[in-house]
């Protein structure tokens, strides 16, 4: 029985899947049982052809294809929406975030008992072009001031957290973004755990700060909105 699914979104990322699978497949081998979904967005190269690829040479791996760029957001909940295992662990398919994390993610979310938890890698050591690390700290300390979610980086894209919570939580556009955030709104935890990052493995972002900065400001007031709307009661089935 798959324990944990992991979740990679890509957009014209041909280059960069199979070295990243090669290290997931190193991180959880004899670890747990896991498979791997890939999700990709609309890709215009060879995406779809290295994925169809590796479907036919590794039994645990799978792939779903958007047949329109939907946007991140949209491909992570596809992937989740279609993944096997109770416990979800996403990553960025640019090969920036560390697969060899994946299992002290794990660790830390036994040693708290499961449940409604969600372990969000840190990324303390940025390795990213100056300007991206200058607009990722500006919009985490306006978003830390609004949201009040008390983590330091969002943006990470590794994480670890429960399908069945992540699946009841509210679907917007960007709301990657967002996840700490939206899982404290279901009465869940949230613990950051210091992750490495690395260089983008090839290819180049397809997101810019511009880009990111115009949609997050409705985003970001739109999830206040529900954090203030939002009463999810805990629910007791007497014995």
């Amino acid at each position: 029985m798959i324990e944990l699914s992991v979740v990679v979104p890509v957009l014209n990322e041909a280059d960069n899947i199979k070295p990243l699978v090669q290290e997931i497949c190193t991180a959880l081998e004899g670890r747990l049982a896991y498979e791997i979904v890939y999700v990709n967005d609309g890709s215009t190269d060879g995406t779809p052809q290295v994925l169809a690829e590796l479907c036919r040479d590794r039994p645990n791996f799978r792939a779903l294809h958007h047949d329109t760029r939907s946007g991140q957001s949209a491909a992570i909940r596809s992937g989740v929406k279609a993944a096997h295992g109770p416990w979800i662990a996403t990553l960025d398919g640019d090969g920036q975030n560390d697969p060899a994390d994946i299992p002290a993610l794990w660790d830390k979310m036994q040693s708290l008992s499961g449940g409604a938890v969600m372990i969000a890698g840190w990324r303390t050591q940025r390795k990213d072009v100056w300007s991206k690390r200058i607009a990722s700290r500006i919009a985490n300390r306006i978003r830390t001031a609004l949201l009040r979610d008390g983590t330091p980086d969002t943006g990470c894209g590794l994480k670890l957290f429960p399908r069945d919570v992540f699946l009841e939580f509210p679907y917007f556009t960007h709301y990657h973004r967002y996840f700490a955030a939206l899982m404290k709104r279901q009465g869940g935890t949230v613990v950051s755990v210091p992750v490495n990052h690395r260089p983008r493995g090839a290819g180049k972002s397809n997101y810019g700060n511009l880009d990111r900065a115009l949609v997050g400001i409705a985003d970001l007031f739109g999830v206040a909105w529900l954090q203030r709307r939002g009463s999810i009661p805990r629910v007791r089935e007497e014995a």
